[in-house]
C-alpha cells in the first residue's frame, strides 16, 4: 500500500462532469489498496470571476480581503469533489489549507508556505479516510486567511507530500507531461519521460506554464519526487527528480518562450558602489520580479542597467524608482514593451560546448534579431520581438533536434 498525494488543477474540476472523473480516478487508486490525499484548485474561471466581481466594487481590493474571497474557490472544490466520492461510496474528508495545518509567512495574495503540522490528515488517513484539501491558501502567524498567488495549490501539494511522507506526489493537468516545447507552438514537441529538478526549474521560470518555479524549488530542497501527468487519460507522464549521469548526454532538454515582456533600462547612473543596491532595493520593496540583468559602463563613464519583468508590472516599477531617480539629475528610464524571451535548458551544457553559437546561428537564420543575452550554468536566454518568438522557438527547436529521441 502507498501513501499518494496528487494535485488538480482549475481544468481537472472546471465541470460536475469533470468532478465526477477525479472523483472516479481517486476512487481507482483507492481500490486498488493505496491511502490518497488530493490537493484540488478552485473551478476553472472561478477565481478570475471572483476578482472580477471585487474590481467592480473597487478599483484597488483590500488585499486582506482578496485573500478571504479567492480563498472560497478551492473549498468549493473540495467540498464537491467530496460529495462525489461519497456517492461513489468513498469515505472521504475535506480540509481547508488551515484544517490541513498550513501556516504562511509574507504579504496578502502573495504567501509563502513556513511549516505544515499534518495531524488533522494524518488523523482521516489512519481512519481510512481520502482527504480532500484546499490548494493556494494557508493561515498566517496572525491567523488571517492567505493565499499563495500563482502556482499555489502545486506548492501545497509539493509540501502537503513532503510533510505526510508520502510514496508519490502526482501534479495532474490538462497536458500529458513536460515537453520539449510548447506543443501549441511547435508542433513536433516531445514529451519528455524525466527531467532534473534544476532543469524543470529553468524551464519554469522561463515561461513553461507547466509548474511554477517555486514548487519546483520546494520539491528540490526537500526531495519530492514528482510525476507531471494528464488528469483526463492514463498516459505516462515527466517524472522531475535528482539528475543522473545519463542526464548530461542530453544537451539540451527543452525550449521556453515567455511573453508579455517589457524592458526597463536605467541610464546615467553614476558609477558609485551601492547604485545598484539602491536601484534593486526599490525593486524589491515594490515586490517586483525582474528577470535578465544587464550592466555596463557608457562612454562618459556614467553607468547603465536594464532589467526584463512582466510587461504588467512596467508601471510599477516606474512608479517605485520615481524617488531614487530624482537624486540623480543625469538618470532617466526608457522603457521597451512587446518583446518576449527565449530560452534553451540542459544540463548537458555543462559538458558540451558551441550550444549558444548553434542557437544564435539558427536565430540568424530566421532573419530573428537577438536583443539581451544572459547565460546560466544549464541555461542561454535572449529577448527578441514578441511577433517572433514563435518562429524562434521553431527555428532552434529544429536546429537541436528536440524532436527525435536521443541515443543513449
Amino acid at each position: 500500500m502507498a501513501l499518494i498525494v496528487q494535485k488538480y488543477g482549475g481544468t481537472s474540476v472546471g465541470s460536475l462532469d469533470r468532478i465526477r472523473n477525479v472523483a472516479n480516478r481517486i476512487k481507482k487508486l483507492r481500490d486498488e489498496g493505496n491511502q490518497v490525499v488530493a490537493v484540488v484548485s478552485a473551478m476553472g474561471g472561478v477565481t478570475d470571476k471572483l476578482i472580477g466581481m471585487a474590481r467592480e466594487l473597487t478599483g484597488e481590493p483590500a488585499e486582506r480581503e482578496m485573500d478571504v474571497l479567492l480563498s472560497t474557490g478551492e473549498q468549493q472544490s473540495i467540498a464537491l469533489v467530496t460529495m462525489a466520492l461519497h456517492e461513489l461510496g468513498v469515505d472521504a474528508a475535506s480540509v481547508t489549507g488551515r484544517q490541513a495545518g498550513i501556516r504562511t509567512t509574507g504579504s496578502h495574495t502573495r504567501g509563502k508556505i513556513d511549516s505544515i503540522d499534518p495531524t488533522m490528515m494524518n488523523q482521516y488517513l489512519s481512519e481510512g479516510k481520502v482527504v480532500i484539501v484546499a490548494g493556494f491558501q494557508g493561515l498566517r502567524n496572525d491567523d488571517l486567511i492567505h493565499t499563495l498567488g500563482r502556482g499555489g495549490s502545486d506548492l501545497t501539494a509539493i509540501a502537503v507530500a513532503s510533510a505526510v511522507k508520502a510514496d508519490l506526489c502526482q501534479i495532474l493537468t490538462d497536458v500529458d507531461g513536460v515537453y520539449t516545447c510548447d506543443p501549441r507552438v511547435v508542433k513536433d514537441a516531445r514529451k519528455l519521460p524525466e527531467i532534473s529538478y534544476d532543469e524543470m526549474l529553468e524551464m519554469a521560470s522561463s515561461g513553461s506554464k507547466v509548474m511554477q518555479s517555486r514548487s519546483v524549488e520546494f520539491a528540490k530542497k526537500y526531495g519530492v519526487i514528482f510525476e507531471v501527468r494528464s488528469s483526463l487519460n492514463d498516459n505516462p507522464g515527466t517524472i522531475v527528480t535528482e539528475e543522473h549521469d545519463q542526464m548530461e548526454s542530453v544537451v539540451i532538454r527543452g525550449v521556453s518562450i515567455e511573453r508579455s515582456q517589457a524592458r526597463l533600462t536605467i541610464t546615467g547612473i553614476p558609477d558609485e558602489p551601492g547604485m545598484s543596491a539602491r536601484i534593486l532595493g526599490c525593486l524589491a520593496d515594490a515586490e517586483i520580479n525582474i528577470d535578465m540583468i544587464i550592466s555596463n559602463i557608457a562612454h562618459d563613464g556614467m553607468a547603465r542597467h536594464s532589467f526584463t519583468m512582466h510587461s504588467n508590472d512596467l508601471g510599477k516599477a516606474q512608479a517605485a524608482l520615481k524617488p531614487v531617480i530624482a537624486t540623480l539629475p543625469a538618470s532617466k528610464i526608457e522603457t521597451e514593451a512587446g518583446i518576449a524571451k527565449l530560452s534553451c535548458v540542459g544540463i548537458g551544457m555543462r559538458s558540451h560546448s558551441g550550444v549558444a553559437a548553434k542557437m544564435f546561428e539558427a536565430l540568424g537564420e530566421a532573419q530573428i534579431n537577438i536583443g539581451m543575452i544572459t547565460t546560466s550554468e544549464i541555461k542561454i536566454a535572449v529577448t527578441v520581438d514578441e511577433t517572433q518568438i514563435e518562429d524562434a522557438a521553431r527555428a532552434v527547436h529544429t536546429a537541436f533536434e528536440l524532436d527525435k529521441v536521443p541515443s543513449k
